[in-house]
């Protein structure tokens, strides 16, 4: 399975901000915030990550990743020349997916849970058809709305519903087999010029192959779109690592977990890093 980090938003909504750097790369408490998303493909155990980011930009985040060796993992870059849409990442990524099925994050998006591992991996074991999660909310208007039957099967999924058929909502972390990239390019801009992932999860689901991997009420999901929402992340983050003694989204941590890179190469990164708690941290892993 290939992973694809979609990271090329303006972050228009987080002016002055993100005049200077694009928002995938503000901090949220200690780290970027696209450590956040990539620690899902990592959790995940995807190995093969293409990051989509905005024009101009390469030289940052190669700066920040690399490769990916450091993490045991291999990361490519592709650029979003105009933004057109979620959907659009399986068109820019066509060539990087190849026969494969992928695994589509956004970049502003920040999960957490203790068994997200086993979360994830129930979503990779649906390998006909896509998977996407349902989050609880007690509001769930502002979001997109799935309703699903007792074995997980999507029913109906709604953008924004004024009255919705459910309480759970999708959060953007979305699992496809290889034909994504075909029904992608049958979509047609909506009316704000966008190629919708809605769409492509409808597609899935007329079909009767959209699967909800539900998640639990004490799951840790946000959207950092805001300047609100970027602080009480970084709020939230913060207060989760204080509480636990362990960190969200490190990376490194992750990758040696799941055998990607030994303890030594964690020191190493962790050396370079000594004189922050997150330095220190990967020190006494």
């Amino acid at each position: 399975m290939k992973g694809i980090l979609l990271a090329a938003g303006k972050g228009t909504r987080l002016y002055p901000m993100t005049l200077p750097v694009c928002k995938p790369l503000l901090p949220v408490y200690d780290k970027p915030l696209i450590y956040y998303p990539l620690a899902a493909l990592l959790q995940a155990g995807i190995r093969d990550i293409m990051i989509i980011i905005p024009p101009g930009e390469e030289a940052l985040f190669t700066r920040l990743f690399g490769d990916g060796s450091r993490l045991g993992v291999h990361i490519s870059y592709a650029v979003q020349p105009v933004p057109r849409g979620i959907a659009d990442a399986f068109l820019i990524a066509e060539g990087f997916i190849g026969d494969d099925s992928v695994c589509l994050v956004l970049g502003d998006n920040i999960f957490h849970e203790q068994d997200l591992i086993g979360k994830l991996a129930k979503a990779r074991a649906n390998t006909t058809g896509a998977t996407v999660f349902g989050y609880y909310v007690d509001d769930p208007r502002a979001f997109g709305v799935v309703e699903f039957d007792e074995t997980g099967r999507a029913i109906s999924i709604e953008e924004k519903p004024r009255f919705p058929k459910s309480n759970y909502i999708v959060p953007g972390l979305y699992f496809y087999d290889n034909r994504v990239v075909s029904v992608a390019k049958t979509l047609r801009p909506s009316a704000r010029g966008e190629l919708e992932i809605t769409d492509v999860n409808n597609h899935y689901l007329q079909q009767g192959e959209l699967n909800v991997v539900t998640l639990d009420r004490d799951f840790l999901w946000l959207d950092a779109g805001t300047a609100d929402n970027l602080l009480s992340s970084s709020q939230a983050v913060k207060r989760v690592q204080d509480e636990s003694g362990r960190y969200i989204a490190c990376i490194e941590e992750i990758a040696y977990r799941s055998g990607f890179i030994t303890a030594e190469q964690v020191h190493e990164q962790g050396l370079l890093q000594s004189k922050t708690l997150y330095g220190q941290y990967l020190m006494c892993i």
